[in-house]
């Protein structure tokens, strides 16, 4: 049985101090992470404004942030073999904050394509480091931790995208992400500090193949990984299409406030942080499948009513209950991606997984020039369902 479908024992959840310390560091890089990427997507529209794109433009420049995401992603892997994930992990955290100041110094679509390369390229990159220094930490704990992590990130974004809501109407972008960098900064000094000092958890020692094993993956190990990956591309689809267009939608096809608009993702961040608390607990109660094919049918629902919902207050209930949906099935595929292949399967797992956010920005611009920005985003619900599917595939 895989490692999150067991239940531990109460004995076996004491936490050694070092591991704890490391679990907080974690937990912070990926609560900065969320932060500074929701800061970002609550100021797109008037970036969008400020570069004069339309729907199908932005949605061009939008792919820089995820195929910076997706280059780096498949050399991350290899830096955390070479260096270890906690010296990659503070090196991207350092990158991130500076590239978020520049987005706002653009005035053009293609300008604005060429810096979010940049800034994808940290924001993937981190991406990798974390959750493959994550993945060592959950094996050594032998507990499904992971998704706390993941909630740490949700509740990251949904503090930046309530700040971000707050503060748009009387900060012009240049100061807001550029105060984002500041603080990214000085988060990434005190946590990094303490990341450089902790060594990576040792594997159990009752599992001495765990470290051979993603080494030389085999060919059923290797197809096992990218079925994980399309689950997580699923996810994130959905995660970048209501990062990415779903203050538009509110703001341009309901008439909402800048400020209600920016709430949008707060409610799917808010609903996704409460089900990636509650992760661990369903994950040692229930198992993978259940967590993968409810999630999936869950978000399906959720986003049909998200898209398709006449007003702004139904809006935002399906994109809370589409968070809630999706809450728990990125985690699970990335951990068991680097339960399978380590730091390589993380890797692979989350390229494919942000292959979705490559995929997502441009296909839903295109589809809203040729259709409505809604119809658009029903494929959203397609996708998690997609991933139901494919996650009732992988039971046995």
């Amino acid at each position: 049985m895989p490692l999150l479908n067991k239940t531990t024992s109460a004995a076996s959840r004491a936490t050694p101090p070092g591991l704890a310390r490391l679990r907080v560091a974690l937990t912070v890089f990926f609560a900065l992470d969320g932060f500074i990427f929701a800061g970002w997507v609550v100021r797109i529209p008037a970036i969008k404004e400020q570069t004069g794109a339309s729907a199908s433009d932005l949605g061009l420049a939008l792919l820089g942030v995820s195929a910076g995401a997706v280059i780096t992603m498949t050399l991350t892997g290899r830096l955390c073999r070479r260096f270890g994930s906690h010296p990659v992990t503070v090196a991207c955290g350092v990158l991130m904050p500076l590239s978020i100041a520049l987005p706002p110094l653009t005035h053009s679509a293609l300008s604005l394509g060429l810096v979010l390369l940049v800034f994808g390229a940290a924001y993937g990159g981190i991406n990798v480091a974390m959750n493959s220094a994550a993945v060592d930490l959950v094996a050594a704990l032998r507990r499904p931790i992971m998704p706390s992590f993941h909630a740490a990130f949700s509740l990251g974004g949904m503090v930046g995208a309530g700040l971000g809501g707050l503060i748009a109407g009387s900060l012009s972008p240049t100061r807001h992400l550029l105060g984002l960098t500041v603080i990214g900064l000085l988060v990434t000094a005190v946590a990094g500090r303490t990341l450089l000092r902790l060594e990576p958890p040792a594997p159990p020692a009752e599992q001495p193949d765990t470290e051979a094993a993603p080494r030389r993956p085999g060919s059923h190990t290797r197809g096992l990984v990218i079925v994980f990956g399309l689950i997580a591309l699923c996810t994130a689809y959905g995660e970048g299409a209501l990062a990415d267009w779903g203050a538009l939608h509110l703001e341009q096809d309901l008439a909402a406030h800048p400020g209600i608009a920016a709430a949008g993702y707060s409610c799917f961040a808010l609903a996704m942080t409460i089900g990636r608390l509650s992760g661990t607990t369903l994950l040692e109660r229930l198992g993978q499948t259940p967590i993968l094919v409810g999630g999936g049918a869950t978000a399906a629902a959720g986003m049909l009513l998200g898209a398709l919902a006449p007003s702004v207050w139904l809006t935002l209930l399906g994109f809370a209950v589409t968070g809630l949906g999706l809450a728990n099935i990125f985690p699970v595929a990335v951990e068991r991606a680097g339960a399978l292949a380590g730091p390589n399967g993380v890797a692979t797992a989350s390229t494919l997984g942000y292959g979705g956010m490559l995929l997502g920005p441009p296909a839903i611009g295109f589809m809203a020039d040729w259709f409505t920005l809604p119809t658009a985003l029903t494929s959203v619900a397609v996708l998690a369902a997609l991933a139901a599917v494919i996650g009732y595939t992988t039971r046995r």
